[in-house]
């Protein structure tokens, strides 16, 4: 019975300790751990948040990324067209510049045969006339003096 006595003392003497636990444990929940679950899930919320957030910057960022691609695209393809134009405006330059020389150069060509065609009647002209008068200096240095050139023609 002693030993039930020394037990129920020291469980009497063991109360308040109990009661300090208890109350120690409600104050810990209500000071320290409620707070700090607040903390915690207002901490998450903002990190839930900033997350959504950076997705949608990075989003936002990516359709910006994609419309400027278009837009250099495009203005590629602007510079490539004009390029083109550019191009096709300068052969058609230079064909007619090449055109407009033929056609000069096929006129000199023209005026140089019809040049070269006179020449070429003078000097026939001038060889037919050289040549009657080789003929008749050839008559008179082969006949015998005194006869008629013009009867040695017939």
């Amino acid at each position: 019975m002693e030993i039930l006595n020394q037990l129920g003392g020291l469980v009497l003497g063991s109360v308040p300790t109990m009661i300090m636990f208890v109350l120690l444990v409600i104050a810990y929940n209500l000071l320290v751990q409620k707070p700090l679950e607040r903390t915690l899930a207002e901490r998450r919320a903002r990190t839930t948040g900033a997350v959504e957030q950076a997705r949608g910057a990075i989003s936002a960022a990516e359709a910006e990324t994609a419309a400027y691609e278009e837009k250099l695209r495009a203005a590629r393809a602007e510079i490539v067209a004009a390029r083109e134009q550019k191009l096709h405006q300068w052969n058609s330059e230079r064909d007619a510049a090449l055109a407009s020389a033929r056609e000069v150069a096929q006129e000199r060509i023209r005026m140089a045969r019809k040049d070269i065609e006179t020449s070429a009647a003078t000097a026939r002209i001038q060889i037919e006339s050289a040549t009657a008068q080789l003929s008749d200096s050839i008559l008179r240095a082969v006949l015998p003096a005194g006869t008629n050139i013009s009867e040695a023609h017939q």
